[in-house]
Order: C-alpha cells, then sequence, then structure tokens
C-alpha cells in the first residue's frame, strides 16, 4: 500500500520515545493511522497538530500493516489553538473524527465538510460566523454513518436558537455516534464538547 494525498491531520499520540501514532484524513482513503518516526522532535511536532492541512506519504507493506507515515506541512492552523474558543472547536471537531470514523473508509463529504469548518473556525470574525458549519458538519457525521437527519436551517436564526441546535446536536452525537465509545475515549470527547459549549455560552 502507498498513498500520497492531502490530508487534514486529527489526533496524534506518543509511541515510543520519539515517534507518534498519527491520524490523518484523507479525502479518498478516509481516515488513516500511520507511524511517524521522530513525531515528536522539533522538526515534526508542529506539523502534527490536529487541524494542520499536510502532504501525507503513507506506506506499508500490507494492509493489515500499521503504515509508516511522512507527513509535509502545508497549511499550518496551530496559531488558532491559542485563542480559547476556536482551540476548543478545533480539538473537538478533530477529535471526533478520529474517535469515530472506521479506518481506510472514504468520506470525501466528510473531509471536505471538515476542511471546510475548520477555515470557518480560523478565518470567521467570530464564533457566530463558524457555529452553524461546526452543527451541520456533526449532521453530515451523522448521515453519513447511518444515523439519518437533515441537515439543520439556521438561515437568520438568533444566537439564542443557534445555541439550542447545538445542544441538540450535541444529544444526537452522544447518544449516537458516541454510545459504543467507551472509557477514556468517551470522557475525552464528552469533556472536549463541553469545554466549547462552555465557552460559547460566554458569547452575548
Amino acid at each position: 500500500m502507498h498513498i500520497r494525498a492531502p490530508a487534514i491531520v486529527c489526533a496524534a499520540r506518543p509511541h515510543g520515545e520519539n515517534a507518534s501514532i498519527a491520524r490523518l484524513m484523507t479525502a479518498d482513503h478516509g481516515l488513516v493511522a500511520g507511524y511517524v518516526a521522530g513525531g515528536r522532535g522539533r522538526r515534526m511536532r508542529p506539523v502534527l497538530i490536529p487541524g494542520n492541512r499536510v502532504e501525507a506519504d503513507i506506506a506499508a507493506r500490507s494492509a493489515s500493516q500499521l503504515p509508516f507515515l511522512k507527513a509535509e506541512l502545508v497549511t499550518s492552523r496551530a496559531p488558532f489553538l491559542s485563542e480559547p474558543l476556536p482551540a476548543a472547536a478545533i480539538v473537538w471537531i478533530t477529535a471526533l473524527t478520529a474517535a469515530i470514523l472506521p479506518e481506510r473508509s472514504p468520506f470525501p463529504a466528510l473531509y471536505q465538510a471538515l476542511d471546510a469548518v475548520l477555515d470557518a473556525i480560523c478565518h470567521a470574525p467570530s464564533a457566530r460566523g463558524w457555529v452553524a458549519a461546526l452543527i451541520a458538519c456533526e449532521a453530515l457525521f451523522l448521515r453519513e454513518l447511518g444515523f439519518g437527519g437533515t441537515r439543520p436551517d439556521l438561515a437568520g436564526a438568533d444566537w439564542g436558537h443557534t445555541m439550542d441546535l447545538f445542544d441538540i446536536s450535541g444529544r444526537h452525537v452522544e447518544k449516537r455516534l458516541l454510545a459504543e465509545r467507551a472509557g477514556p475515549v468517551m470522557g475525552e470527547l464528552v469533556s472536549a464538547r463541553a469545554i466549547l459549549r462552555d465557552r460559547l455560552s460566554r458569547i452575548a
């Protein structure tokens, strides 16, 4: 197996003394996990930040083997992680992607939606400009993974109504997408969305 494709970093966890296991979302190959030699080193650590857009080179001798992964930075979203609200949104949506998608199953619509919502989070003047996109992205996850539902209509919605729909979407995600995730993963995801909700609640 050899894949070279644009990808979005969704998660990176330490492995051994200096390596990482990274999970990247691609358009044509879905979520792919790979071993990154030196992933915790000075050169690669800034590349493997969740939300970053990279050019990935993924190679394995067989489909059952954990691939070796190399990544070149294309777009860094790291600067936005210094802002509490964008950081909470980026952490939530990338962690959700890494946790719930089956590996190596293509979801091109989800890849495009994830990239678009990350761009919106980073470049909209305020959260009012991207919360609707985030809710729509969660709804797309539900549809693509077989749970049905429709994209919510937030055109002209005031902030109170938007947050009501955000809470409804969160309940659907927890009940349907996270129900089978037990232990630390479930806890981390619920906590990540709760942090995002808390920070959104501070907007007047």
